[in-house]
């Protein structure tokens, strides 16, 4: 029984909406414009940060990454240095040693020396950046396989001559997965092609990843002994001679819960024996939570300021309610002349905004996943819908209708019946 009046009261609410059907799609637009932009704009928040902490997680949140950097004053003044003169700066051998035997955390490392090469397949040729390194980068560093296999254990202590290529090198070279096994010169030396590895970082990625897009890897003992530790760089009128022995440094720690005590650990110790602040130290854990931080704020942020288009909606209802009860003034004196009660206004009109609120929730749901799919489509940019979007637009949607919704029925119950039906 109580359903049916509920039914009823629905219905009739309905019918009295689409009496006059251009001022309910207008009041509606409000709140179709307001879940809209709510769904939309936490859609492109959400694309915005997942590429990037799914590049930091991929960097392992057990690992810490320290890179050797020139010092700021070598910097301004390499170009007045003598050109036999050498520039010594960076990672060195004893400091990964010096890890090792300090922090008993520490499980494993691997260490990246750098060299620029021109590498030559056939008659093709690109610029690349060597990276010596061990069988560990791969574990630590986890890269899809997409042909051959990665470095070994003994491809390292045999110093043998094989070489792992990114896939945008690979392609680059025109080298496809038959490559694998050919002879690829590096320079004046000849590497043979053992994998072919995908590659995450390059110039489009928004985090500073360990690799990049023309790298080409090779046993760390093979870099030592064929390009040595010293490099010459000669640019526009300067001929800059540097001596770098380790570029990078990956640290693996045990467990998340000490990679921040062993990060500051290490920072302690390269400070005692590089005064010169020739390194960086980067700790993905770290970065990690600081991005989903970020991203929670911008993503209230972003939530405030739709959620003001949800307001002016939910004014928008409360103001034609308002129009709606006056307009219905003589209605509602009869109403109340013949038995109604005040709760039964009440839930009259809140069932007229509720349904305004939720019809244009639910269009503004359709055009708020619309939105995303179409900046997906022509601007190429990552946009994800989540399910807390939704859920949140529809529960604001909602409480817009009841909310704003209050006072114009609230109104119409206190009206006084005998005034009610004098009104004309």
């Amino acid at each position: 029984m109580k359903k049916s009046r509920i039914w009823r009261s629905v219905l009739l609410g309905i019918n009295t909406l689409m009496l006059h059907k251009l001022r309910s799609m207008l009041t509606m637009l409000g709140v179709v414009f307001g879940v809209a932009s709510v769904i939309a704009m936490l859609a492109v928040g959400e694309g915005a940060s997942k590429d990037a902490l799914e590049q930091i997680r991929k960097l392992g949140s057990n690992n810490i990454i320290l890179s050797s950097q020139k010092p700021v004053e070598e910097e301004s003044g390499g170009s007045m240095r003598s050109p036999f003169s050498v520039s010594m700066y960076g990672l060195t051998y004893d400091d990964e040693t010096r890890a090792m035997e300090t922090f008993s955390r520490i499980r494993t490392t691997a260490p990246a020396k750098i060299v620029r090469k021109e590498g030559r397949l056939g008659t093709r040729t690109l610029d690349l950046r060597l990276v010596g390194t061990t069988a560990d980068w791969f574990r630590l560093v986890k890269r899809e396989m997409i042909a051959g296999r990665t470095l070994l254990p003994s491809d390292v202590d045999q110093k043998a001559a094989v070489v792992v290529l990114t896939e945008y090198g690979a392609r680059r070279l025109l080298a496809t997965r038959q490559a694998v096994g050919q002879s690829l010169r590096l320079g004046g030396e000849y590497f043979q092609v053992i994998g072919i590895v995908r590659s995450e970082g390059g110039e489009g990625s928004s985090v500073q990843t360990p690799d990049q897009q023309v790298d080409a890897y090779l046993p760390i003992t093979v870099a030592r002994e064929r390009y040595g530790d010293v490099v010459s760089i000669r640019t526009s009128g300067s001929f800059i001679r540097e001596r770098v022995e380790l570029h990078q440094l990956i640290v693996e720690v045990e467990n998340t819960d000490h990679v921040e005590t062993v990060a500051a650990g290490l920072e302690q110790m390269l400070k005692t024996f590089h005064p010169k602040g020739d390194y960086r130290i980067s700790v993905p854990l770290a970065l990690l939570k600081q991005a989903e931080a970020t991203k929670r704020t911008f993503n209230i942020v972003l939530g405030s300021i739709a959620g003001i288009s949800l307001l002016v909606g939910g004014i928008g209802i409360m103001n034609i309610m308002l129009a709606s009860v006056t307009e219905r003034t003589r209605e509602i004196g009869v109403r109340r002349a013949i038995g109604a009660k005040k709760r039964q206004i009440i839930t009259q009109f809140l069932i007229e905004t509720m349904v305004l609120s939720t019809l244009g929730g639910m269009i503004g749901i359709a055009i708020g996943v619309a939105i995303p799919a179409l900046i997906t489509y022509f601007a190429d940019m990552a946009t994800v819908v989540t399910s807390y979007s939704l859920l949140l637009s529809v529960g604001i949607s909602m409480s817009v209708g009841l909310i704003f919704g209050l006072y114009p029925a609230k109104r119409a119950a206190d009206l006084d019946p005998i005034i009610a039906l004098r009104h004309e």
